[in-house]
């Protein structure tokens, strides 16, 4: 008789559940830290409990759509990676805007959320590589993660442009600096790659923000000009043409050598030691 636990209930991945690091996954992480902080700004100034409804429920729904597939498939995985970005933008505005906590405060308070979150993968599953990211407690200590770092970006972004009256075109430039040190480290093999990765990943959220905020806000505030609503459309365009490349192609899926396989138990067979015999199969043995 088969026996069903809570456990078993749980549906575990048949392979990696996040895509290959190419360099269309810059392009879109870039993209989709950009385009969560327009469309975040443009919800806002519509209706604050609708921007937030939007968020929450939005997130809630491509988060669900991402964990209960078993593989990694483009369009599930960026509408979930787009929902993070809507939200984190939020989350971080909410908490300067909401609770009045500048952003010299809270990108340190999610600085050390994001270092704990990474601490607590790593003690837990001995590796932050996402690589391995094949059973579901890994993905959900990668997508906390995620969540974490575009708070993060969002608010160091903000923190240079505002607090430190830089602008969002001197903060984008900044932050390409930045992310130019992991990259050329990793690159003469003084950095290790699981380490580099996180970094340019945390960096490009401010960097994609800053050029948002650049493109969207108005001249007195150091931007373009263009309007939240059109750069949030434009750079939605963009992000359902690449996906969709990536969805008919299928270049971003992860070798074959990277994937989950399930563990099949060995019968124990003893060692015999040097020299010993073995004894003869009585026939009470037998019996």
């Amino acid at each position: 008789m088969r026996v069903f636990t809570r456990r078993s209930a749980v549906i575990e991945p048949l392979a990696a559940k996040v895509p290959e690091i190419t360099l269309i996954f810059w392009v879109l992480k870039l993209l989709t830290t950009g385009m969560g902080e327009a469309m975040s700004d443009f919800l806002g100034e519509k209706s604050v409990p609708i921007a937030g409804a939007i968020g929450i429920f939005g997130m809630a729904f491509a988060f669900r759509l991402q964990l209960r597939s078993r593989e990694y498939k483009a369009p599930q995985y960026w509408f979930a990676v787009m929902m993070v970005a809507v939200f984190g933008t939020m989350a971080a505005d909410g908490v300067h805007d909401g609770a009045g906590i500048p952003y010299t405060v809270t990108t340190p308070l999610f600085a050390a959320i994001v270092a704990a979150i990474f601490v607590f993968w790593y003690r837990s599953e001995r590796t932050l590589s996402i690589h391995s990211i094949t059973t579901r407690r890994r993905e959900n200590y990668y997508w906390a993660a995620v969540l974490a770092t575009f708070a993060l970006g969002t608010a160091a972004g903000d923190m240079t442009a505002t607090s430190l009256k830089l602008g969002f075109f001197d903060s984008a430039v900044l932050f390409a600096v930045v992310i130019s040190i992991p990259a050329i480290a990793w690159w003469r093999g003084r950095l290790n790659p699981i380490a580099a990765f996180w970094a340019a990943y945390v960096i490009t959220r401010p960097i994609g923000a800053s050029f948002a905020d650049w493109f969207s806000k108005p001249h007195s505030i150091t931007g373009l000009g263009l309007g939240d609503g059109t750069v949030s459309g434009l750079a939605l365009i963009v992000f359902v043409v690449l996906v969709g490349y990536l969805t008919v192609t299928k270049r971003d899926i992860q070798p074959a050598h990277s994937r989950w396989q399930p563990h099949v138990p060995q019968p124990h067979v003893p060692h015999e030691l040097p020299g010993e015999a073995h004894a003869p199969q009585t026939q009470a043995a037998k019996a």
